[in-house]
């Protein structure tokens, strides 16, 4: 059984979105350039073609990805209790004499640490589920243990 994608409705659409565009307007694209290349004759020798060829499997294999996250996925719905971190809660943490940071909750699939997205099932996605504000935890990370306070759950 495949697990379960969970995406914030904003994720969802933009998944939707790169898929109807990949589906459209760039198999649209390899079909022409595939075409081109195979009106020039000899396919063995012909660079544009095998880049045309590889370029079309990769897109594939993404159109194939795409199908199965939104079909598999489970949309996170606007937290009501901000009491306790949940999947879709913005939660801010601080470290001892550090900056708070500010995280928005999400499923794998649409983590993005860079811009504050992390996973329930990161380390400190997992140390901050069901915890309320106020509370100190701690959280396994590849750079050691790092200790944080939750300072405001949204």
């Amino acid at each position: 059984m495949t697990q379960p994608n969970y995406l914030t409705p904003e994720g969802e659409a933009r998944f939707k979105a790169e898929l109807e565009e990949l589906k459209g307007k760039k198999r649209e694209e390899i079909s022409k350039r595939l075409r081109a290349a195979i009106q020039m004759g000899d396919l063995s020798e012909n660079a544009d073609y095998h880049k045309a060829k590889e370029d079309q499997a990769f897109l594939e294999g993404r159109i194939m990805e795409l199908e199965v996250i939104l079909r598999n996925s489970v949309l996170i719905e606007k937290k009501v209790d901000s009491e306790v971190v949940g999947l879709g809660s913005h939660v801010t943490i601080q470290e001892q004499g550090m900056d708070p940071e500010t995280y928005h909750i999400v499923g794998p699939t649409e983590a993005d640490p860079r811009n504050g997205k992390i996973s329930h099932e990161s380390p400190i996605g997992l140390a901050i589920m069901d915890k309320k504000v106020g509370d100190v935890t701690e959280a396994q990370t590849p750079g050691g243990k790092i200790k944080f306070k939750i300072v405001r759950i949204e």
